[in-house]
């Protein structure tokens, strides 16, 4: 996908855009053809779900119910996928991709208020305090996860407490203090031509 969208999605130093900088496909490095109006919208949209690790059904839902949100509809779209506990999982460092923070959460290691929540899409709000089950906390992966922490990294929607070793949900997040490797004017007019 890094390569078919022409840019560095993933999380992975090998990532295959670094070594062949073209689409993939049989007939080699041709370059990037001139895309309509409506390739580039779908492009934008792939590169949204393709970074936030969702499914087209659920892409669509959130987008959904975006819209419905008072508000600029792609700024509530970005609010909305930065909310979800997967991403909040990999925003604060305890895992190497969404991917990774989706199965950490699936396996059941985070606790949203006290109680164990097994579902990546769990939209988190302000207030939330996220901590380390307590089996987990022995596990020798959390051990190195806390130890490499970055504080600085961590968005500033978001406070993590070492001492406690658990985050907490300041406010909801901004979408102009997160970076953003699609333009969500286009996914507005993808999904408005409907």
């Amino acid at each position: 996908m890094c390569r078919r969208l022409g840019v560095k999605l993933c999380q992975s130093d090998k990532c295959p855009l670094g070594r062949r900088n073209y689409p993939p496909g049989v007939h080699g490095p041709k370059g990037r053809q001139r895309q309509t109006e409506y390739g580039m919208q779908l492009a934008e949209k792939q590169k949204a779900k393709v970074s936030y690790n969702v499914l087209e059904k659920q892409f669509r839902l959130i987008f959904e119910r975006a819209a419905k949100t008072s508000g600029d509809v792609g700024q509530n779209l970005v609010v909305l996928l930065e909310r979800r506990l997967d991403n909040v999982i990999y925003r604060l460092g305890f895992a190497g991709s969404r991917a990774q923070a989706r199965q950490l959460v699936n396996h059941g290691h985070f606790l949203v208020n006290g109680q164990k929540i097994n579902i990546p899409s769990y939209a988190v709000k302000a207030g939330d305090i996220i901590g380390l089950h307590s089996h987990s906390t022995d596990n020798k992966y959390f051990k190195q996860q806390l130890g490499k922490l970055k504080v600085a990294a961590i968005p500033g929607w978001l406070y993590f407490d070492s001492s406690k070793k658990e985050a907490k949900v300041l406010s909801a997040p901004q979408s102009s203090g997160v970076e953003q490797l699609f333009d969500v004017q286009a996914i507005t007019e993808y999904y408005s031509r409907r």
